[in-house]
């Protein structure tokens, strides 16, 4: 989960400048999406990870060499911010040393691996230094200087980096349970939510949420859910939905389904923090339709 101090730096409803910055590098954002989702280990996290990125990339415009290549630059803000997300998580012992261990190479080395789904899933097993460099290289085709200088390294520690990398994943696989613990209680509550939401029963579903909630809406809104007025705008849409509660990388969340054709097919993401049994901050990515397709499972109850 991303820390409750996240965005304090951002209230209300984004301002036009910023929404004029994210449509002119809206072809960018998938790219960095999933590669922020295969550093952090979910398209949930990742989304996030590059939301800050972005916002952080829109103050710093004025500091930008537009004579460069927008991409790398991006890609480097979004890098830095995923290493800052792993090292509070706790898992950036090897991110930190990587680059000062031997550089020295054996003079084979591994080939490229072969690009694909396959492999992107693959990288969750390797500390974040090898993941980066992996990911940089083998599936965005970055070069070996540009991949030193996204993940500010040398040009020998991203060669060492890279074999390591490379040789853990050519070994034999180890089982993951990918498998969200139970939690009896936050389903209950989930359930509770999807139910009062399916009726739009808004008096019912804030019972279930603190007073002082906070919402994002990604490019859209941040700030106190009681001064949104979100629930409103689903309560609006011309088109028929439902929630359901179900699984997003292991993720217990809730799913938000429209209606097609012949079924309904799952449309977006609403993802929780809960505490105490309340609902403490929602964060609804139905703008970013490229978490969903990005997700490694999704396995809804629509019943």
């Amino acid at each position: 989960m991303m820390d409750s101090d996240r965005y304090d730096d951002v209230s209300g409803p984004f301002e036009a400048r910023y929404k004029a910055f994210l449509e002119t590098i809206s072809t960018l954002r998938p790219s960095l999406h999933r590669y922020c989702a295969r550093m952090t280990g979910s398209v949930m996290d990742g989304e996030d990870v590059v939301q800050e990125a972005l916002f952080e990339a829109y103050r710093k415009l004025d500091k930008f060499d537009d004579s460069r290549p927008l991409k790398p630059w991006l890609f480097r803000i979004a890098h830095n911010r995923c290493i800052d997300f792993l090292r509070k998580r706790g898992v950036r012992v090897e991110a930190e040393t990587a680059v000062a261990v031997s550089e020295l190479v054996e003079p084979t080395e591994l080939p490229a691996l072969g690009v694909g789904r396959a492999l992107e899933h693959l990288v969750i097993s390797l500390p974040p230094m090898e993941r980066a460099c992996v990911l940089l290289k083998d599936v965005f085709d970055y070069s070996l200087q540009e991949t030193a200088e996204l993940v500010d390294s040398t040009l020998g520690g991203v060669k060492a980096a890279l074999h390591r990398g490379r040789s853990k994943i050519k070994a034999p696989p180890v089982a993951i349970n990918s498998q969200a613990p139970e939690n009896p209680e936050l389903v209950q509550l989930m359930d509770l939510y999807v139910e009062r939401f399916n009726r739009h029963d808004w008096d019912g579903l804030r019972e279930l949420i603190s007073a002082d909630a906070r919402l994002r809406v990604a490019d859209v809104f941040a700030g106190r859910l009681d001064e949104s007025g979100y629930f409103g705008v689903y309560q609006r849409w011309p088109f028929p939905w439902k929630m359901a509660v179900g699984q997003v990388d292991g993720e217990i969340t809730v799913i938000m389904l429209r209606r097609g054709v012949d079924a309904w097919a799952p449309h977006s993401i609403i993802r929780f923090d809960v505490v105490n049994q309340k609902v403490e901050r929602i964060t609804d990515y139905f703008h970013c339709p490229w978490v969903l397709e990005a997700a490694t499972s999704t396995i809804l109850a629509t019943s």
